[in-house]
């Protein structure tokens, strides 16, 4: 039999090219819902969703994350930790203060984001949608919290592109179980893993037969190359999270 949730996650891929169609009112709301209805830490529902229809902050949000694509997809969501709306429903008091503004109660936000972010991403998918979720809002997040009138005790977690693909590109082999998945304690990679040898040869073989961009690289060398990446570029997050008013500082 067979299982269609599974056959929709087995089978994502990100899509960056779209017909340039846009999502109806109906579709933007069953995604939101999707996303309400995703598991929420203590049930406080810390995220917000920011539409993005304003052609003039595409294109911004298009020179900040380096990806001119998205201002072609379907629609733009921006997902956003939030601890503003829990503290104007609660008392103001030095408990408020001190819980809304830890870093637990900033990972919980961030959490709920990514989860409500992923319920979206399957549910589009499930109705013949495609998307791309976008971590490079974070190149200038300063901006990004100014773009869209973010106040205290919240913070841009991720965007989301999504629309009706005009691509169907090849799925990027994952790694494999073996070297993700442990019982009972953590194992650390092993020197010359024959299992890490095979996949950087997979990884190498995807990236000469894709169909655009090939390249020769392994992902050892995918990894080595994403840290090299300056880390100026986003320097600013910390700088946010405080403006933002988040302490960082773990209760005790």
């Amino acid at each position: 039999m067979i299982n269609p949730t599974l056959t929709t996650l087995l089978d994502h891929r990100s899509i960056r090219k779209f017909t340039g169609e846009k999502l109806t009112a109906s579709e933007v709301s069953t995604l939101v819902s999707a996303a309400q209805h995703a598991a929420t830490s203590t049930f406080s529902q810390q995220y917000s969703i920011i539409s993005v229809t304003d052609p003039q902050k595409l294109a911004v949000l298009a020179e900040i994350t380096g990806h001119s694509w998205l201002e072609g997809a379907g629609h733009y969501f921006i997902m956003v930790a939030d601890q503003y709306r829990n503290e104007q429903l609660t008392p103001p008091n030095a408990t408020t203060t001190t819980n809304l503004h830890s870093t637990d109660k900033l990972l919980a936000g961030i959490f709920d984001a990514a989860i409500a972010t992923e319920a979206m991403v399957t549910a589009g998918e499930s109705l013949g949608l495609g998307s791309t979720v976008m971590g490079s809002i974070l190149n200038d997040t300063l901006r990004v919290i100014s773009l869209f009138n973010l106040p205290e005790l919240t913070f841009p977690v991720l965007g989301l592109a999504v629309g009706h693909p005009a691509e169907q590109p090849e799925q990027k082999p994952r790694l494999p179980q073996e070297l993700i998945h442990f019982n009972n304690e953590y194992q650390p990679l092993v020197a010359n893993d024959p299992i890490l040898t095979a996949y950087n040869q997979l990884i190498t073989a995807y990236y000469h037969e894709r169909g655009g961009n090939r390249r020769n690289e392994t992902f050892t060398h995918h990894i080595i190359r994403e840290m090299s990446r300056d880390p100026k570029q986003r320097e600013e997050i910390l700088v946010a999270l405080i403006q933002q008013g988040f302490s960082l500082d773990d209760m005790h």
